[in-house]
């Protein structure tokens, strides 16, 4: 709950919270989390708009800090606007490489989906994501106007060696699914 308030209004990107979820009650948390795990689970049927994808909490010390996702596959607004991989870190754990690390460590469970590249997107003026996709292998294809403003899209080539990320302690990388 403390992570959720630091973001505005409490949403908080690729965390599949949406505002009628109940989190604030072990019942609402626990329907949240099944969601998030029916939805990993390619042999479910997914919300129409929705595709399969499979969620981890980025834990530290068990403190939450963020999360990151992978989409299994992507509809056209997907391949235009969000990509394959999505991830999100609360304010107060910014700028200490968590998504980086992170990032790093879902790109081979990307790869074991079945997955050969990977679209990574992140809006014109954020610099510190686009450093994170870059220092992962990320490779511009463009910049683009999209339904989400200025774009920048990346592929990452899963058939290739992504440089290594070097990172004392990281933090736990804890799915919402059996993962």
């Amino acid at each position: 709950m403390q992570a959720r308030d630091e973001w505005p209004g409490g949403h908080q990107d690729g965390s599949g919270l949406r505002p009628e979820d109940d989190v604030e009650t072990s019942a609402g948390f626990a329907a949240w989390v099944d969601r998030l795990t029916r939805q990993a689970d390619p042999t479910t049927v997914v919300e129409p708009g929705q595709v399969h994808a499979t969620r981890w909490w980025m834990v530290e010390h068990g403190n939450y800090l963020g999360v990151i996702d992978v989409r299994h596959e992507l509809t056209p607004l997907m391949l235009e606007a969000a990509g394959n991989i999505g991830y999100s870190v609360r304010p107060s754990a910014r700028g200490r490489g968590v998504a980086t690390w992170a990032l790093g460590a879902v790109l081979p469970r990307a790869r074991q989906l079945g997955l050969t590249r990977v679209l990574l997107t992140c809006q014109e003026g954020n610099i510190p994501s686009a450093r994170t996709i870059e220092r992962n292998g990320g490779v511009l294809e463009d910049v683009r106007e999209t339904v989400l403003g200025q774009t920048r899209r990346y592929w990452i080539d899963l058939s290739a060696t992504a440089p290594a990320v070097d990172r004392t302690d990281p933090p736990d990388l804890r799915g919402s699914a059996a993962n």
